[in-house]
Parts: structure tokens; C-alpha cells; sequence
């Protein structure tokens, strides 16, 4: 048996220590020039690029209100960088001549975007939304867009979570479960996913057919269970709210079971008081953000008597200086979208931190619920304008343009 010398921190610092001289050395004789053939900088610009040029392919309606776009590589790329299912894309528009980006879960599966060349996402219409409003007039077969590549934390993971998920989805919060779903079948995953579905209206349903038909495929690996708060005189399936109650009777026993959300800020507020009754660790609870909060004014700790205010947000971005009007209501991202100044931005959520702002004078409101800072930022002063509110004049400097 080979043996080993184990010896006291001190000893292993000073040896450590004086390997710098030598590396310091060897560093000023090589070649700054890069390396002709850099294979894994070459794989990694291929599974994660920072940006993406897409076509839609294809548009489908889902629903009378939900429609999804197939998107391949605008440059006829057979295959599209691998995911993780329920990873989204940050997509950009350009919308009545403002450039805006944003979120969308991806529906589709890993094989698609590797065998098949495509993302699939799916967007719900919403009444007065200003970018889906866009969406219906604007894309169609042929529109070219820009994209990140797949972003987000939202997945499985076979070190982190259970084996056996239970996944509550509202809406359009649907699409990543979609897209889980069909990995789990597709690659025959040692998973089971038990899927409760809210839905308001029984014609809202976004992958009905489909859902029901993987089920039936493999019900050892996911069962689907649809519930209608709004249910007409056909309908013959639970009713009213996911609550704790009608967890427990759908999913069965939770017991070491990891739960995923998807869904509409609304249902997290629910979700939440109801979730607490079960007293699950943090670990077990997994959210997709939602992108950007709502109506920022449910927060106890908002400001409401500045509700009405706009201020003065003065914003150093690509080396110049532009004073602009910002709402307390809307998001400081917003107010640079609004004002033409392009600022950079992904999840809209305050988790990925690519909006990272310093700020240079005044005040702030953060959401509680999409605070992703670092430590380190919030000590110095960096705030993520897609979840934080004016609540004062104030000057900023984005960091990345």
C-alpha cells in the first residue's frame, strides 16, 4: 500500500505558497495568443450560448387563446443547444419601435431541440397585454427572433429531488410540465409525476389530449388530474381550488415527495398558505419564477400612498445620461423599455441578475417575493430592475448593455 504524508495547515500553506513563483513563471512564458483549437470552449458556446437567432417555423392554436410557435435556427442549424425541461428562452421583439425581451417556458422536450432542430413555446393571450397583444399580430410562419439560449433552474434533478414529484400547474403554467412530462417518457426516467391542472374554464385547457394520452402511455411514470374553478353543467372532474385539501386527495400521501409550481402570481399566494399546512422543508418546494410582479401594492411593506407617483430616474447606460419618468407601479426595467433605452434583461424576475444595476442615489422598492441578490450586491448597492420599484427620484448605472 503506497503511503501518505499528511501534514498541519501550516505546512501545507507554505507549501502552496511556494508553487507561486513557479506558476507565475511558467504564466509570463506562454503564448498569449488563444488556443487555435479550443475544444471545450467550443462545446461550451454550443450548449449555452448567449444568444440565439430563431424562425417560426409553425404556429398551432392550443386554445382559442393560447397558441403555440415552433421555432428552428434561423440559419437552417439542424439542432438546437440541449436543455434541461423547464428551462425557459428570453425572447426579444421590437414593439411599437421599443425593444423588449420577454420569458417563456420552454413546452417541448430535450429530444425535440436535438433530434428535432425546434423549441416549442406556448403563449396564453392575455386581455390589455401589451406584448402578447403583439405576439397575436406580429408572429407568424417566417418571423425571425432573437433569443437567449435556455435559462432558468426550474428542472429535475435526480441529486436534489425526489423521484417522485407533484406538480401544480395554473394557466399557461402548464408549459414546462409539458416539457417534463414528455422527458420523463421519452427517456424512460426513473421518475413519477402526479400533475394537478388548475384551469378557470373547461375550454382552457392547454394539453388536454396530449396530457391524457402520455398518462395512458405510462401511468406508471404520470397521472394528470384537471381542476376547474369555474366548471359548467358538462363538467364531471374535481372543482374549485388546488387547497391543501384537494392536494391530499389527488396526490395521495406527500410524504418525501418534491413539489414543482408553475402558475400565475395569484395561485403562489394561495399555494402558499395552503403548502404551509403540510410544514415541507424548503428544499421541497420548487417555484418557477413568474416574470414580473403583477400589482406590486399587495405587499404590506409597499409604499401605497406613492401608488400614484412618478419620478425622475436619471440612467447611465452605454456611456451616456437620459433622465426618464418612472412609475412606482412598474417595474425600473419597464420604465427603460418605455423610454426606448434597450437595457438588458432575462428571467424579469430578479433571479438571474443579468439587469444588474448599481444604485448611484435614492430609493428602491424590492419586491420580497423576486429578491435574487447576492449578498455582496445588496452590501454595495446593486439592485435587479426587474423586480425593484421607484419609491424616490433616483439615478442608476446599468452594468451591462
Amino acid at each position: 500500500m503506497e503511503k501518505s504524508n499528511i501534514f498541519d495547515s501550516a505546512r501545507d500553506m507554505a507549501s502552496l505558497i511556494g508553487l507561486l513563483p513557479e506558476r507565475n513563471k511558467r504564466i509570463k512564458s506562454a503564448s498569449d495568443a488563444p488556443a487555435p483549437f479550443d475544444h471545450v470552449r467550443d462545446l461550451a458556446s454550443k450548449l449555452h450560448p448567449r444568444r440565439l437567432e430563431l424562425v417560426i417555423s409553425s404556429v398551432n392554436y392550443e386554445t382559442p387563446t393560447t397558441k403555440s410557435f415552433i421555432m428552428k435556427s434561423a440559419d437552417g442549424a439542424a439542432e438546437l443547444p440541449f436543455f434541461r425541461a423547464g428551462q425557459y428562452l428570453s425572447l426579444r421583439s421590437e414593439v411599437r419601435g421599443v425593444s423588449i425581451s420577454r420569458p417563456y417556458s420552454i413546452s417541448s422536450s430535450p429530444n425535440d431541440a436535438v433530434d428535432g432542430g425546434f423549441y416549442q413555446i406556448t403563449i396564453n393571450k392575455k386581455d390589455g397585454g401589451f406584448f402578447t397583444q403583439h405576439v397575436w399580430e406580429e408572429w407568424e410562419v417566417g418571423t425571425k427572433l432573437t433569443s437567449s439560449g435556455p435559462c432558468g433552474f426550474f428542472y429535475y434533478d435526480d441529486l436534489r429531488d425526489s423521484n417522485e414529484i407533484i406538480a401544480l400547474a395554473g394557466g399557461s403554467g402548464i408549459t414546462p410540465f409539458r416539457a417534463m412530462a414528455k422527458d420523463i417518457i421519452e427517456n424512460d426516467l426513473d421518475v413519477k409525476m402526479t400533475l394537478l391542472y388548475g384551469i378557470r374554464l373547461a375550454d382552457e385547457i392547454i394539453f388536454d389530449r396530449e396530457l391524457q394520452e402520455l398518462a395512458k402511455q405510462a401511468p406508471e411514470k404520470l397521472s394528470v388530474h384537471l381542476v376547474c374553478s369555474e366548471p359548467d353543467e358538462k363538467w364531471c372532474g374535481p372543482t374549485g381550488f388546488m387547497s391543501a385539501n384537494c392536494i391530499r386527495e389527488l396526490a395521495g400521501d406527500i410524504t418525501g415527495k418534491t413539489f414543482f409550481i408553475c402558475g400565475p402570481q395569484a395561485m403562489y399566494e394561495f399555494l402558499k398558505k395552503e403548502l404551509a399546512t403540510f410544514n415541507l422543508q424548503h428544499k421541497h418546494i420548487r417555484r418557477e419564477v413568474f416574470g414580473e410582479i403583477g400589482d406590486v401594492t399587495v405587499f404590506d411593506s409597499f409604499p401605497k400612498e406613492l401608488a400614484d407617483k412618478t419620478f425622475d430616474l436619471t440612467v447611465n447606460i452605454a456611456g451616456r445620461k437620459h433622465t426618464i419618468p418612472a412609475k412606482a407601479t412598474e417595474t425600473v426595467l419597464v420604465a427603460m423599455e418605455r423610454a426606448s433605452l434597450a437595457p438588458p434583461s432575462q428571467c424579469r424576475s430578479g433571479e438571474c441578475g443579468v439587469c444588474n444595476s448599481l444604485l448611484m442615489s435614492g430609493d428602491v422598492f424590492i419586491s420580497p417575493e423576486n429578491d435574487g441578490r447576492r449578498l455582496a450586491h445588496k452590501k454595495f448597492g446593486f439592485f435587479h430592475p426587474c423586480s425593484s420599484y421607484p419609491v424616490s427620484d433616483m439615478e442608476i448605472k446599468v452594468m451591462r448593455s
